[in-house]
């Protein structure tokens, strides 16, 4: 067991430093610009070793997506029995927030992020299907948990627009030239009036983009 834990501990080390080489070229460079082979060989691995931890060259850059399926698949089956899962999602959105997770979008380095990720339909195209691919899980969780595959959609893709829309408000305000701090401390309200809207749904008056403040 122990012998299993640090080759997985090894792969996840080598997963991540190509993976950190890779991102420093296309900071560099751009992400068209670079190849597969080039990452290999500043990486000093194989190509096919680079193919078997990454086997699209999109996923190099946006890296995190298969811990953000686990996660999120884990915020759903982990929570509390009859708790709602919108409550769960706005708890675990704080958390990553309060974490300075880099997916709480309210960190260093996202214009760079950003600039890298914009400047390539490749990388644009793959961010979209990733958040396809999120919905997809917590639909099949949901299903599996209630047995109602159309509500099981709609919430799935209800949750997964709110978990983008909070992300992108604070990457759009740090690109936007605003003090990161003041990102930071606003995301707050921002997560919370996010999910407020969400478990309260659209109803009378709510047709109309508004502000509470």
């Amino acid at each position: 067991m122990a012998e299993q834990g640090l080759r997985e501990r090894k792969k996840q080390a080598t997963r991540r430093m190509i993976s950190d080489v890779a991102t420093g070229l296309f900071v560099r460079r751009g992400f068209d610009a670079v190849t597969v082979a080039e990452i290999a060989d500043a990486a000093g691995v194989s190509k096919m070793t680079v193919f078997n931890y990454f086997p699209r060259k999109e996923d190099l850059f946006l890296d995190r997506h298969d811990d953000r399926l686990r996660e999120l698949e884990a915020v759903v089956r982990d929570r509390p029995a009859g708790e709602p899962v919108a409550v769960a999602m706005r708890r675990y959105q704080h958390e990553l927030l309060a974490a300075r997770h880099p997916l709480s979008g309210a960190i260093e380095g996202v214009r760079g992020f950003w600039s890298v990720l914009e400047s390539s339909p490749a990388l644009v195209s793959r961010s979209i299907e990733q958040e396809h691919e999120i919905a997809a899980m917590l639909a099949g969780v949901l299903a599996e948990e209630t047995g109602d595959e159309l509500g099981a959609r709609l919430v799935a893709n209800l949750l997964t627009a709110t978990l983008t829309t909070i992300y992108h408000t604070s990457v759009a305000r740090i690109i936007a030239g605003d003090d990161l701090a003041r990102v930071q401390a606003d995301q707050v309200a921002v997560i919370d009036r996010a999910f407020d809207v969400l478990e309260q749904g659209i109803g009378p008056g709510r047709d109309r983009v508004h502000s509470d403040g």
